[in-house]
Order: structure tokens, then C-alpha cells, then sequence
């Protein structure tokens, strides 16, 4: 098994268009799986059965950290994604990742907006650099890097400092030994996920990096979105979650990595 991509899943239909998606577009064949993590729920809406996909139901809701574990645990390939459950992909996407990543990288690639109704891109520009930052002193968040873009247009894989976290890949290889699983202790069940994985690879020696030479979209803001469970958008929570991550990264990020990016 080449790539096993994990779909954390709360009753959003759209969740089988994603699911469709990676199986029309994949150049794996059968050395794709994916493996969509129904987070405590059954579905109203009927499920692709494929031999490729492989589903896990979750007795009670852990939210977004918990079911994208639980989707890990069970993952075959020497790869593994997550994706969010609203997300369309290039064609060939799996095989290009699958390629070009590296044994210490997390990848992510060019990130176009989704209109899901029209299941198509928007005509909006798409996203390529972003740069880690402290959004209003209380929660690490990437910002558009305008200027990186312009002077590293031409580079098609390259390293990154910040990235959305919708869609990722790695080797499992890198997610067993360093990342070891999504903390929820702290961080809660829903936020900040990126970040972690983000400031666990730099301190093992590994890169986050950017592929442009293929792309996925997320289902632009616009559009009403599913989440978790209501715990995961109580202020308080998501308060408390960014505010750990800052605890407990707020000075590496200031004496190692904002030095290092010189930004």
C-alpha cells in the first residue's frame, strides 16, 4: 500500500464528492486506500463503497484530533494524508505527492477555494506560501507570503513556513517516530493540529514543505461548514487551545524558528 489517505468526518455529505474525488483522479490504483472516520455519527446520506475506501465508525465523538488517530491507527501505507471532508483534487494528485516527498517532510501543495455547490474552482487567486505568525498575540496562524511567492515563483517544491492543515501527507515512517499521535491533552479536540506537527518536525530536523506542481481545493469560508461536535466551537475551548499551543511553543517559535525564517 502506497498511500492511505484519513478523512475526519461530522455529518457532512460532502464528505462522498471528496471520497470521489481522490478515487477518479488517483494514479495509485489499488495502492490508494482511504479511510473516512465517521466521528460518532452514522451518515443520513448514502457512502461510496469502493474496494479502495475502508470505513471507520467511532463509538462517541472525539472530535478532529481523536478521529484523525483513530484513522492512523489503522492506516497500511507507506504514506499517509489527511484531508479535510470537503476538498477536491488534481488529477494524479496521490502519485505526485507520493513522489516527490521526502522520509523527514510533510508535504502540503498549491491550495485553490472550492465552491462546493458547483463542485468547481473559484475565481480567486490561489494560495502558495504562508508564513507562521501570531495572529493578535493569541494564536499561531499562517499568513499570505506575497513576496515569497514573486521571488520563488519558479521553484516547484520548495520549503514553506506555514500551511492551512485541511490536507497534509507524510511518511508514516515520520509520523510513528516523531509526530506519534495528534495531542488532545491541552490542545482540546479540534485546533491548532498543523502547528503541532509543524514545531514537532522542526525539532527533529525535518521541513514543511510546498508542492506546486499539484494542487487541491478547500471548500472556501463562504460556505456554512460542519465541524466536530459543539464543544469544539465553544470560545472557551478554542480560547484555551490556542492559548496551550502558545505555552507551549511561543518560544521556539520566537528564539528558533522566526530567526531562522528571518521574519
Amino acid at each position: 500500500m502506497r498511500l492511505s489517505v484519513v478523512i475526519p468526518s461530522w455529518k457532512d455529505p460532502l464528505m462522498v464528492k471528496t471520497v470521489d474525488s481522490l478515487l477518479s483522479g488517483s494514479e495509485l490504483g489499488d495502492q490508494l486506500e482511504i479511510i473516512p472516520v465517521l466521528d460518532g455519527y452514522w451518515p443520513s446520506f448514502e457512502l461510496r463503497q469502493d474496494p479502495r475506501v475502508r470505513y471507520v465508525h467511532l463509538g462517541q465523538n472525539r472530535g478532529m484530533r481523536g478521529a484523525i488517530n483513530a484513522g492512523v491507527s489503522v492506516a497500511r501505507g507507506e504514506f499517509i494524508c489527511r484531508s479535510d471532508e470537503h476538498c477536491h483534487f488534481a488529477p494524479g494528485w496521490d502519485k505526485a505527492m507520493c513522489d516527490a516527498c521526502q522520509p523527514n517532510w510533510i508535504m502540503t501543495s498549491r491550495r485553490y477555494f472550492l465552491d462546493p455547490v458547483r463542485w468547481a474552482l473559484m475565481d480567486l487567486p490561489y494560495v502558495d506560501y504562508e508564513k507562521l505568525v501570531i495572529q493578535d498575540g493569541v494564536k499561531f496562524s499562517g499568513q499570505r507570503w506575497r513576496s515569497r511567492d514573486r521571488e520563488r515563483k519558479d521553484i516547484l517544491v520548495d520549503e514553506t513556513m506555514a500551511m492551512q492543515g485541511s490536507v497534509w501527507l507524510m511518511p508514516r515512517q515520520w509520523w510513528k517516530d516523531v509526530i506519534g499521535e495528534l495531542q488532545t491533552e491541552g490542545y482540546g479536540p479540534h485546533y491548532q493540529d498543523s502547528h503541532e506537527m509543524q514545531f514537532k518536525t522542526w525539532q527533529a530536523g525535518g521541513k514543511l514543505i510546498l508542492h506546486k506542481g499539484t494542487w487541491f481545493a478547500h471548500k472556501h469560508r463562504s460556505f456554512p461548514r460542519t465541524h466536530n461536535d459543539g464543544t469544539a466551537l465553544n470560545p472557551a475551548n478554542k480560547q484555551a487551545g490556542w492559548k496551550y499551543a502558545l505555552d507551549t511553543w511561543g518560544e521556539y517559535y520566537e528564539t528558533v524558528v522566526r530567526p531562522k525564517w528571518n521574519v
